[in-house]
């Protein structure tokens, strides 16, 4: 339970309104308090008095009770940022503390700035006083050169309380990310006798906001836009002057493999807003804007994201999807890690359904009770590659066989599902989809459902439903972030479950029939070829479950749960070893396939050629199938002998 206030701005103070009865006394806090209070902290030290009135007026004030979640993790973006006045707040990352916060720290701005889900749960370890913030006040104030030293440093200083975490765990922070990977176009060079306008007419063509200048032995100068209004504009400089006249001279660098963070810190300790990037060699490989490296990864991802958000019709969300896949080609040709980009591009999926729902749910009016909308299979765990499809579900919390429930349902799913098509993500051809009875259904029912498919595996679609399932999250709705195998399935059955589970794991056998060479399809439309999701994907991603709900994983994702599986001795160190080994091969070779052909204008499928593979890959390959199918081997045997779950 939480306790919010709201400003009477003719009175002058705040004035508590609880949603609901609580215990103790509550006084009156004025604005001048609330301001003088965040006024000895960063980023609002920095603000001039009567701007400090002004953000402290907007402030409302909220009371969490200790361990009460202030927002969970993978929460849509948040609207606001809080500051700790009194208590302590935790930032917990599945049950892992991050940081703990007191007086007078913020939290809640990366992923209101990335306009991404929250990256961790912040909740009261002790009973917390917190002033909540708008973001449209507080946005304009960590703009500021003050407010975007303080980002850059909270979100280093987190980044150092949680080594050692996976880099798609952090995508609202840029700080696991190298300089190099933020660079976009070539740099403008010209030497320093180069015409102001000519320097300018070059600036304007490329659309860059600065020039390197050559001075010779590895020394470099910078002129920027600013330096052009502030000498050019003014008259001061004539534009017929040389470059010299008006740039810096020995610009600061940073080098290619530093950190995002640590270089925008560096800059702005140096009041510098741009930054040559030079490798090892002298080469100079662009310049880095200290706005790309706080807000704007997004050019791509973080833009996308917004303009989805903002989407005022299905047609508009249409044209906006179709920037997805050059923004993965983008993500992949800077170098980011496959599984991160599997994850961006789940969330701009995520964000997609979200609008979605959004809009058709403006058009139907309100609904009759409560919903939930799920993402399963490939998007549940956050693995999405270009050729994916959505395999949805939805859930309402009412009575199944009410004709209003199902008549207001039933038109939600075929508006989004219909929309998600019309913005390139195909539904499951094999009727995985919300517009369909079968994952369409009131949580009862599903309950009921499920009961029944682990009772008798055999009933058709069966093993199918219960695999999708198991890999499923709440995206919208009712019990957001929440995953659907806690929600749904019955511990009574846990045992049986489980066992169900270690099927599905040897259902998909890797292709190892072969002793010099992958095994490819001699006939039909794919001759020459093996498919890769069938022979790499699900088999590693049937064993990573079966082994991570063994375990306990909550996290779907299929490399989180082969780590839970091995700390948990569910999956023996060498098991665990191979089969992450060979999750990251197969994932990274798919989706290279997949990008060549994105760029190539070819709709992206799951069939590799052997024969275009390098030799040593394509060895690393067999190896990694062999040491899949002697995971599944080792499985089998438990089940065969009863030792398994």
């Amino acid at each position: 339970m939480s306790v919010r206030t709201v400003l009477d701005t003719d009175r002058g103070y705040r004035r508590w309104l609880p949603a609901a009865p609580v215990s103790g006394t509550l006084r009156d806090v004025s604005v001048h308090d609330v301001s003088d209070f965040l006024g000895r902290y960063a980023p609002f030290d920095a603000l001039e008095p009567g701007r400090l009135e002004q953000v402290g007026g907007a402030v409302e004030i909220e009371f969490h009770p200790a361990g009460a979640v202030i927002f969970a993790q993978g929460a849509a973006p948040p609207e606001h940022v809080w500051v700790v006045r009194s208590g302590i707040v935790e930032l917990v990352d599945r049950e892992r503390v991050l940081d703990e916060l007191g007086p007078g720290e913020m939290f809640g701005h990366p992923a209101m700035l990335s306009g991404l889900p929250t990256g961790f749960e912040a909740r009261a370890r002790e009973d917390a006083l917190c002033y909540r913030l708008p973001a449209e006040v507080v946005a304009p104030v960590l703009a500021m050169p003050a407010g975007v030293r303080f980002v850059a440093r909270t979100l280093l200083a987190r980044a150092q309380a949680a080594p050692g975490a996976p880099a798609d765990e952090l995508l609202d922070d840029p700080a696991h990310r190298r300089v190099d990977s933020f660079l976009r176009t070539a740099p403008v060079l010209c030497p320093p006798q180069t015409p102001i306008r000519e320097a300018a007419r070059r600036m304007t063509e490329t659309g860059l906001s600065s020039v390197i200048v050559e001075l010779g032995d590895g020394r470099l100068g910078i002129v920027t836009d600013r330096d052009l209004r502030t000498h050019v504009a003014t008259g001061r400089v004539p534009v017929d002057a040389p470059v010299a006249e008006v740039m810096t001279p020995d610009a600061f660098t940073v080098a290619p493999d530093m950190l995002g963070v640590e270089a925008v810190i560096d800059m702005i300790d140096r009041g510098v807003r741009h930054a040559p990037v030079v490798d090892a060699q002298g080469r100079v490989l662009g310049v880095l804007d200290d706005v790309d490296l706080l807000a704007a990864e997004g050019r791509t991802p973080f833009h996308l994201r917004r303009t989805i958000a903002e989407a005022p019709t299905p047609d508009a969300l249409e044209a906006a999807s179709g920037e997805l896949p050059a923004m993965l080609i983008a993500l992949f040709d800077a170098g980011i890690a496959p599984g991160r980009i599997s994850s961006i591009q789940t969330v701009v999926i995520d964000a997609l359904t979200r609008r979605l729902l959004e809009l058709a749910a403006e058009e139907l009016g309100p609904a009759p009770v409560p919903w939930s909308w799920l993402a399963l299979g490939s998007l549940g765990r956050r693995e999405a590659v270009p050729s994916s499809d959505a395999d949805t579900g939805l859930v309402w919390h009412g009575a199944d066989g009410d004709p209003q429930n199902r008549r207001w349902m039933g038109e939600l799913a075929a508006r989004v599902v219909a929309g998600l098509e019309r913005c390139g993500v195909a539904a499951d051809d094999h009727g995985v989809r919300a517009d369909r009875p079968l994952f369409a259904r009131s949580a009862d029912a599903w309950r009921s459902e499920l009961a029944s498919w682990i009772a008798d595996p055999e009933q058709e679609k069966a093993l199918i439903a219960v695999s999708v399932l198991f890999d499923g999250r709440v995206v919208a709705g009712e019990g957001l972030g929440r995953p659907v195998a806690a929600w749904l399935a019955p511990d009574a059955r846990r045992r049986v479950l489980l066992r169900l589970l270690a099927r599905l794991a040897l259902a998909h056998r890797p292709p190892t029939g072969f002793l010099r060479d992958i095994v490819v399809e001699h006939t039909g439309e794919h001759r020459g070829t093996f498919d890769v999701k069938q022979g790499g994907v699900l088999p590693i991603a049937d064993l990573a479950r079966w082994a991570g709900i063994t375990a306990g994983a909550g996290d779907p994702a299929t490399g989180a749960r082969i780590e839970r599986a091995a700390r948990a001795g569910v999956l023996s160190a060498d098991d665990a070893r191979t089969l992450g080994e060979a999750w990251d091969l197969v994932a990274g070779l798919r989706l290279e396939h997949q990008i060549e052909q994105l760029r190539a204008g070819r709709p992206p499928d799951d069939h590799l050629r052997p024969d275009a593979l390098n030799p040593l890959t394509r060895r690393y390959l067999r190896e990694a199938f062999r040491a899949v199918a002697g995971v599944q081997k080792h499985l089998s045997n438990e089940l065969s002998y009863g030792t398994g779950a």
